[in-house]
């Protein structure tokens, strides 16, 4: 299936209230040292401060929020390198309901315990999302179960578009030039860029990735999905390649105005600077997005720019290794 812009936008708006009982607003807020830094106008929408610890619970309780208690009953099937699986998690200890999680070999143990907690049953296999997807997908049909995607599906979508549906919200007005988002599925970007460039149609829209895991702008430069040779990174949350028929491709070469290839340093670098200067924890994947303006400093000089931080999952492993 095929999804406009517009009808993302549309779905946003009109799932954002119903979400809100569930997940209040988070920030979005000027981080000071960071905009002098840049010589920009940088505002942080700090989903790293949701529920779960990411922005991923909104699309998973978007989702959950569709099916009967019957279907929540029955049980539900994801795919996740984590987040997701949490979100999921989080929806259905809200709403009443089973799930099992198909998670990487290699993901996050401070995520797998979290998921453990939350009730999940996990089955970890393998490490790429291209082989976890089908298998989960195949699985929730073999069984009569309901398959919720981490990316590739309109309510998932919508439900990430909420994220921008509060950046309005609190601009209250306010111009807004560019926004910066990590990009792994593209289902953040799809729905945050549908419903920004609805109201702010001249915005520039940078989506992140790693170089050594940039399946969605691979594939956006080759014009189809293709596979990549992808390594082992920091930004684990956008980890892994992209489904074959993801609605997600269309509109991220609709959408994204400029793609961004971050090295391992420069997130490492990004992340230093987060706690050093804000105090807070963010993980890969959101320093990812600092590290982006840092890279399209130039261009963004002297422009208000909102960036995503998408998420604050991580592994102290991990976060002793990106600090050394």
């Amino acid at each position: 299936m095929t999804l406009t812009p517009a009808e993302v936008a549309e779905r946003s708006e009109q799932v954002a209230p119903e979400l809100r009982p569930h997940l209040p607003p988070t920030p979005f807020v000027r981080f000071d040292a960071f905009s002098d830094e840049v010589g920009a106008d940088v505002l942080v929408k700090c989903e790293h401060l949701q529920r779960t610890g990411s922005f991923k619970a909104r699309g998973a309780m978007s989702k959950i929020l569709t099916l009967t208690d019957a279907q929540r009953q029955a049980g539900v099937v994801t795919a996740s390198t984590g987040n997701h699986g949490l979100g999921v998690g989080n929806a259905l200890a809200t709403l009443g309901g089973h799930g099992i999680v198909y998670l990487p070999e290699n993901a996050s143990p401070s995520k797998v315990a979290a998921l453990r907690r939350l009730g999940l049953e996990i089955r970890a296999e393998g490490n790429d999302s291209g082989v976890l997807e089908p298998k989960a997908r195949a699985y929730a049909a073999e069984h009569d179960l309901t398959y919720v995607p981490p990316y590739n599906d309109p309510d998932i979508v919508a439900g990430q578009g909420t994220v921008a549906v509060e950046i309005l919200e609190q601009l209250a007005g306010e111009p807004l030039d560019a926004v910066v988002v990590a990009v792994g599925g593209g289902g953040l970007v799809s729905g945050v860029a549908s419903v920004l460039k609805k109201h702010l149609p001249d915005i520039g829209v940078y989506g992140a990735q790693p170089v050594r895991d940039d399946a969605m702008a691979a594939s956006v430069r080759a014009g189809e999905i293709v596979q990549i040779d992808a390594a082992e990174t920091l930004s684990d949350g956008t980890a892994g390649s992209v489904e074959a028929g993801s609605i997600t491709f269309d509109l991220c070469r609709e959408l994204v105005d400029d793609w961004v290839l971050v090295s391992e340093d420069a997130i490492s670098a990004a992340l230093r600077m987060v706690i050093d200067t804000e105090h807070q924890l963010v993980e890969g994947s959101a320093a990812m997005a600092f590290a982006a303006v840092r890279d399209r400093r130039t261009e963004l000089a002297g422009r208000r720019v909102a960036v995503v931080s998408c998420g604050g999952n991580i592994s102290s492993r991990t976060l002793v290794a990106a600090l050394a």
